[in-house]
């Protein structure tokens, strides 16, 4: 079939148009068009970033993709894309013109394999499939309807030298939080294994990002140490995604995961956000189970796929 898009370089003007659509195809995550303009134009220089979009004959966005290198992988040269396409655009050949620029990219940046997410919806696994895709693992995403959800009191008192924080609290010394996200992703499981990630590139990704929180961000401290930390990323509206729970390994089994998102969902509640929404990895039983317990429900998933460059 001819394509009847165009697929071009993203421009700062697309970004609410490349925002809407990727709302449309995942409404789960949290994508405003200040945190596209962000991660199109300030990611860290070895990500080597590059955004893409699909124009129909009429000029209207109706797709776009993200590109670049995995930052911190175990494995070199490992790649992704991410292509989003609007519902009621496909067929119009959107997707495949997205992925092969995407691959072109890839391929002259010398990445020697493409890592993808593809939806669990009975289609674009096929679409992936044709185009020499290999599933992974499954993911699911999960919802909280926040405004209503009983959520319980945090402990009170707190168990002795457990404290409450939030990110704000760390703006004069981030590194105790890139210390303990550091040991905290390298234990996360995944296709992907995560190691080193320098410090000045964590704080473009995990405390610069424009989405990030850091009043509705919690951290426990244990005996004055990070212990546990959950990341709220939010649209500055109704919603509210968790980019991240993670306990240092010296403080597993102790709660301190769930104390920090019990923590951050409560205060985002108060500051007006209304929907809350998070992925796990289907084997993270912990991680699951912790979101379970405080609510959440599965509202869709998806699978890792990935193919050689």
């Amino acid at each position: 079939m001819t394509s009847k898009v165009t697929v071009e370089a993203f421009r700062t003007a697309d970004a609410a148009g490349v925002a809407e659509v990727r709302r449309a195809a995942v409404p789960y995550l949290v994508c405003t068009a200040e945190s596209v303009v962000w991660e199109a134009e300030s990611a860290p220089a070895a990500c080597r970033v590059r955004w893409l979009v699909a124009r129909d004959s009429g000029g209207r966005i109706v797709g776009c993709a993200d590109t670049g290198l995995i930052a911190g992988s175990t494995e070199p040269d490992q790649g992704y894309l991410h292509v989003a396409v609007r519902p009621d655009a496909w067929g119009l050949g959107a997707g495949g013109a997205l992925v092969a620029e995407a691959e072109r990219r890839l391929a002259a940046l010398g990445a020697s394999r493409a890592w993808t997410w593809v939806p669990d919806d009975g289609r674009s696994p096929g679409f992936a499939e044709r185009r020499g895709y290999v599933r992974g693992r499954r993911a699911c995403f999960l919802g909280l309807d926040l405004a209503d959800a009983p959520l319980p009191e945090p402990p009170s008192p707190l168990p002795d030298g457990v404290e409450l924080r939030t990110y704000l609290d760390f703006a004069d010394d981030r590194r105790p939080l890139y210390e303990a996200d550091l040991e905290a992703t390298a234990d996360e499981p995944g296709d992907v294994r995560h190691g080193f990630v320098p410090y000045d590139d964590w704080l473009r990704l995990n405390w610069d990002r424009p989405d990030i929180d850091h009043r509705l961000s919690s951290v426990v401290l244990a005996d004055g140490e990070v212990a546990s930390y959950s990341v709220a990323q939010t649209d500055g509206r109704e919603r509210y995604w968790s980019g991240m729970t993670g306990t240092r390994r010296a403080y597993r089994g102790r709660g301190l995961a769930r104390l920090a998102k019990l923590d951050s969902l409560r205060r985002s509640r108060e500051a007006g956000r209304t929907r809350a929404f998070t992925g796990n990895d289907a084997m993270n039983v912990p991680m699951l189970a912790l979101n379970r317990s405080l609510g959440y429900t599965e509202a869709a998933a998806e699978w890792r796929y990935s193919r050689a460059i």
